[in-house]
């Protein structure tokens, strides 16, 4: 069976980045439609099916966050990136208040870029239909609603952000959970302040996870965190 292309729509005014991001996406097996204005690109949407937007802000007709608003009525799971030369922390806010999913800020890499859409894909191919309400990490038992790690007869509430972190590690088990997608869908802006915040989080976590050897959170450098589950009896 043919496998199916992941859809990207593409909006950017600059045609030599805009015409370069197709060709990127393209050769990297993303069905990639480009168009150069925020009106044209609504249209778009309105006629084709999308998995993703990557939309940049400042554009003629209709600027990105303009856009990005006008999607969310029609669609409020699609994700959306936002690629800017602007990196105020207002208009990063402005960007996340909108509905973004991730806001790079211009000149990027190619490969970050890429990085960044394949982990908002792995993310949110596993919140389609019902999210999950309860992990089941090692020995543990995290319940998502009542923000509750279980051990047996054992219950340790966890604050939101507690909560919101694991869940993250848990929804990426065994897998790199992304240092700055986690402060930004968490604490909004990953600043430096915030990064230590997280910090604290993660320490406060290992230590209600220490009880079950099996469980490890490990950090990996330049990148992220990872949820170590040894299901192995």
């Amino acid at each position: 069976m043919k496998e199916i292309k992941t859809r990207v729509l593409l909006a950017e005014d600059d045609e030599n980045l805009g015409s370069l991001l197709q060709e990127y996406l393209q050769a990297k097996d993303f069905e990639t439609d480009w168009v150069v204005n925020g009106d044209k690109a609504f249209r778009y949407f309105e006629q084709y099916h999308y998995d993703l937007c990557i939309f940049d802000v400042m554009m003629p007709v209709k600027d990105g966050f303009s856009l990005a608003s006008d999607i969310r009525v029609l669609n409020s799971k699609i994700p959306i990136i936002f690629l800017t030369a602007k990196s105020m922390k207002d208009d990063v806010l402005e960007g996340f208040s909108r509905g973004a999913d991730d806001y790079i800020t211009k000149p990027f890499s190619m490969e970050e870029l890429l990085f960044r859409i394949e982990a908002i894909l792995r993310r949110t191919k596993g919140k389609k239909g019902e999210e999950k309400q309860v992990w089941n990490i090692g020995k543990f038992s995290f319940d998502v609603k009542k923000q509750e790690l279980r051990l047996g007869e054992k219950r340790q509430k966890l604050t939101t952000k507690e909560s919101d972190l694991l869940k993250l590690l848990s929804n990426n088990m065994n897998e790199v959970l992304e240092r700055n997608f986690a402060l930004k869908a968490i604490w909004i802006d990953d600043n430096y302040f915030n990064a230590r915040s997280m910090d604290v989080y993660i320490t406060k976590l290992r230590k209600y996870l220490k009880e079950d050897p099996q469980v490890q959170i490990i950090n990996v450098h330049g990148k992220g965190y990872k949820l170590v589950v040894d299901d192995e009896k």
